[in-house]
Order: C-alpha cells, then sequence, then structure tokens
C-alpha cells in the first residue's frame, strides 16, 4: 500500500513538473512573438529610411517622372524585392557561421522544407507586397485589416491542426485587434483617400497571405530547425520577387522588362539607401526567426496575435528613428497610439494568463 502511495506521489509530481515546463515554455513562446513584432517595427522603419533616401526620393518625389502605376507597385514590390534579397544573404551566412549550411541543404529535400517555401510564396512576394501597395493607397487605415492575418491563421489551424481556441484566447486577440484599430483611426481624418476601397481589398490579400504563412511554417517549424526555415524563407521570397514579381510589374508599368531592370540597377548601386536596406534586411532575418519560433512554441493563434504588436512598434520605431534621429516630419505619435499599447499589453495579458488566477495569487 505504501509503495502504491508513494507511486501515486511521484506521478503527481511528475505531471505537476511536466504542466509547469508546459506553461513555462508556451510563456516564453509569447513573449517571442511580441520581441518579433518589435524587431518587425524596427525592419519597417530602416526599410522606410531606405525608400525615402537617394534615387528613391526622387522616384516618389512630387517631380517623379515615373508612371503613377509604376510608383504605387513597381516600387514596393523592388523595395520588398531588394530588402528579403539581402535578407536571404544575411541568413546564409548567418548558417554558415553557425554551420547549419549543410541542414540548410538537407532541409530543402523534405516536406517540411517544401511547406516553408511555400509558405515564403504567400507571406513574402504576396502579402509584403500587398501590405507596402495598400498602404500606398489607403495609408494607416488599413492597418487594422492587415492585422486580421491572427485570425485567419487561428481559423486555418482550427482547421488543418484542430488547435483549441479558448474563450479567453478570443478574447484577447479580439482586444489586439481593437487596439491596432485604435492606432489606425489616426488616419481617418480629413477626406478619404482616393484609393481607399481598393487599398482595403488589397490589405486583405496581405492578411490573407500572412494567415497562411503563420500557420503552415509555424506547423513547419516544428520540425526544421527555425533559423533554417527562415532560411529558405527568404531566399524563396527574394527569388520570387525579383525574377517575377519586379519584371511584371515592370512590363505591366511600361510594356518593356528593360525599364524595372533600369530601376533595380539603379538602387542596387545608390549606397547611400542600401546601407539602410543592408540594416532591414538584418532585422528582419530576426523579425521572421522570432516569429517562426514563437508560432511554433505557443501555437499560430496566440504566435500571430503577439506578433501583431508590429501595428505599435512599427510606428513608434518610425518615429523614433526616422523622426527623432534621422529628423524628417511627420512621423509623430498621436496620444491614442500610446493608449493603444496600453490596451494591446492587455489584450495579450489575457490570451498568456488568466488575469483572475493573478489576483488569487495576491489574495493567498
Amino acid at each position: 500500500m505504501k509503495d502504491v502511495l508513494m507511486a501515486g506521489t511521484a506521478d503527481a509530481n511528475l505531471l505537476e513538473a511536466k504542466n509547469k515546463l508546459s506553461s513555462s515554455f508556451f510563456k516564453r513562446g509569447i513573449i517571442i512573438g511580441i520581441i518579433s513584432g518589435l524587431f518587425y517595427g524596427l525592419y519597417t522603419a530602416f526599410l522606410t529610411l531606405g525608400m525615402s533616401t537617394g534615387i528613391w526620393a526622387e522616384w516618389y518625389g512630387a517631380n517623379s517622372v515615373l508612371p503613377a502605376i509604376a510608383i504605387t507597385y513597381l516600387l514596393g514590390a523592388l523595395g520588398a524585392a531588394i530588402n528579403d534579397t539581402i535578407s536571404a544573404v544575411w541568413a546564409v551566412l548567418i548558417a554558415a557561421y553557425k554551420g547549419k549550411l549543410g541542414d540548410f541543404f538537407r532541409s530543402v529535400k523534405t516536406k517540411p522544407g517544401a511547406l516553408i517555401a511555400i509558405a515564403a510564396l504567400a507571406g513574402g512576394p504576396i502579402a509584403s507586397t500587398a501590405y507596402v501597395v495598400s498602404l500606398q493607397l489607403a495609408g494607416t487605415i488599413v492597418v487594422p485589416i492587415t492585422a486580421l492575418c491572427p485570425a485567419v491563421g487561428a481559423i486555418l489551424s482550427r482547421i488543418l491542426y484542430k488547435q483549441k481556441l479558448t474563450a479567453r484566447t478570443m478574447l484577447g486577440i479580439a482586444i489586439c485587434f481593437g487596439a491596432s484599430f485604435m492606432i489606425a483611426s489616426t488616419g481617418f481624418g480629413g477626406e478619404a483617400p482616393e484609393g481607399l476601397v481598393l487599398g482595403m481589398i488589397v490589405a486583405f490579400v496581405a492578411a490573407l497571405g500572412w494567415g497562411i504563412e503563420g500557420c503552415v511554417a509555424g506547423y513547419a517549424t516544428c520540425m526544421v530547425d527555425y533559423e533554417i526555415g527562415i532560411t529558405i524563407r527568404q531566399i524563396t521570397s527574394g527569388l520570387t520577387n525579383l525574377i517575377i514579381l519586379v519584371p511584371l510589374f515592370g512590363i505591366i508599368s511600361s510594356g518593356s522588362l528593360g525599364f524595372s531592370l533600369d530601376l533595380l540597377a539603379k538602387a542596387a548601386t545608390d549606397g547611400g539607401a542600401m546601407i539602410w536596406f543592408a540594416i532591414s534586411g538584418f532585422l528582419s532575418v530576426y523579425c521572421y526567426n522570432l516569429w517562426y519560433k514563437g508560432n511554433s512554441m505557443c501555437g499560430t493563434a496566440l504566435g500571430m496575435a503577439t506578433n501583431a504588436t508590429y501595428s505599435f512598434f512599427s510606428p513608434l520605431c518610425a518615429w523614433i528613428i526616422l523622426g527623432l534621429i534621422v529628423g524628417q516630419d511627420g512621423w509623430a505619435l498621436a496620444p491614442i497610439a500610446w493608449i493603444a499599447a496600453v490596451v494591446m499589453s492587455f489584450g495579450i495579458l489575457v490570451m498568456a494568463v488568466n488575469p483572475l488566477d493573478l489576483l488569487r495569487k495576491k489574495e493567498a
């Protein structure tokens, strides 16, 4: 009888230790997801700086000689292509430094590696370019729509992987959406942008692409080292942008393939702008690294919801880097953005733990 009681106590202790380990792993995944949002904000700020420097300033300037369709679509695709290609170079160098290149070549040939490449097509050339284009068309009003990607990922993960979504999790995600809407509401003033409807449609394409990527890549990263996964992702995205998307938009804009090649050559040889692209490419490696890792640790829905803090970190980093440091006008944060940050933090807390449990611990 004594042996049975001791065995039962040992099993209970093992179960408690397992639950604590799982809880710690889960919470670290949420923290990693939030940090990925911060890196996304930093990468966005430096990418924006690169696309407002040197030849880019001329292309986007009031006296630009480029056709309107090229300014709206081609330049967005070109900026994303340069950033992701440089990011791919950084990812390969990091993998080589850590002795993981062999793992990369082996993983590319596997099913999880192929899944990551497919996810990269949805989240790289499609979603990233759609995000830039939607901002060009409609401004920050589209941010809440792009922030729907966790909902898309949650629905897909529920269908494909049977991941459970509790009422508290859904409440936390809804609170984060509300915070994103508060941040975007600063763009509601004045007359509606001319491309508002099209911009909102394109923004939904970005949300759909990122939702698919987060769901598929989060699953695949459970079987492939996340650093190897992001190397596959950035190479796929960069090459697809350069080889397919940029030439396609060049032909649509001017009817000539040489047009896009000329813009690419001018952008690549502009040293002042390329410095910032080199930094944004490096930061985007860690942005997506942490996003993939967070998704694999706490699930697609929560990983993407915590990453959605980019809707606050992006304007914050732009204000600090472009506004305060570089001295560009128009990057100051409205008071509602700071309030939204607090609301978003509460939403993430609700997803991570039950706030009532914290109160009960204090009472105990």
